[in-house]
């Protein structure tokens, strides 16, 4: 089912970032953006909780094309609630094509075997497995001097903030997050960088399928 509070972007500039006081095993559970927008600053808390796995937490640091980021780009600062479909905005981490860029439309500029490989690379680079304090560190170098943030998730359901903020489809079925499985509603965090790059952090765990039906159901 879609996640209980609805699903959207929220729109600003990053007024501070810090990670949750670990516990008594040394581990993370969320890294906090504090967003600045004109309606206030929202906690954006970024879930990065192992489950008591070794590794646990899967992400990866993908680039983002302008172009297909654009209608998102345009929207005012603040929050957007999105319709659970590509026409939106919204993403999808198995289905997005702003997340899965068209391969030959990147391969065709290149000559060289190699460029074609950095290319592939830095559009479709390959998911990572680890601890919290992991992912937490890649998603540091992310937000670093990030001018503009999209953070995509659930609000809260009281107060200013959003969760969720990873994917929220392909839970096994049974295992207690379940309810929550549904397609184009996946959170995740992009930022536009001061030579006008977009990078996105994408998290999940690992326990999370990489395929899913069309309710969100793992296959």
């Amino acid at each position: 089912m879609p996640l209980n509070n609805g699903y959207g972007v929220l729109i600003g500039t990053l007024q501070n970032y810090y990670r949750d006081p670990p516990d008594d095993f040394g581990r993370y559970y969320h890294g906090n953006l504090v967003i600045h927008t004109p309606g206030g600053n929202y906690k954006c808390a970024i879930d990065v909780d192992p489950k008591n796995m070794p590794d646990g937490i899967q992400w990866r640091a993908v680039g983002v094309r302008n172009l297909d980021f654009a209608a998102i780009s345009a929207l005012a600062d603040g929050w957007h609630p999105l319709t659970l479909d590509p026409s939106s905005g919204a993403l999808d981490y198995i289905r997005s094509t702003v997340l899965h860029p068209p391969v030959i439309i990147h391969l065709l500029r290149y000559s060289s075997c190699l460029n074609r490989l950095l290319s592939w690379l830095r559009w479709n680079p390959p998911w990572k497995s680890g601890t919290g304090f992991q992912a937490l560190t890649e998603l540091e170098a992310v937000i670093e001097e990030g001018t503009r943030f999209f953070v995509f998730g659930e609000p809260f359901s009281s107060g200013l903030g959003v969760h969720n903020i990873h994917q929220n489809q392909g839970d096994p079925v049974g295992g207690g997050f379940d309810a929550e499985n549904w397609i184009w509603q996946d959170g995740g965090t992009i930022v536009l960088k001061p030579d006008g790059r977009l990078v996105g952090f994408l998290n999940k765990f690992k326990t999370q399928s990489f395929k899913t039906d069309d309710q969100g159901r793992p296959l």
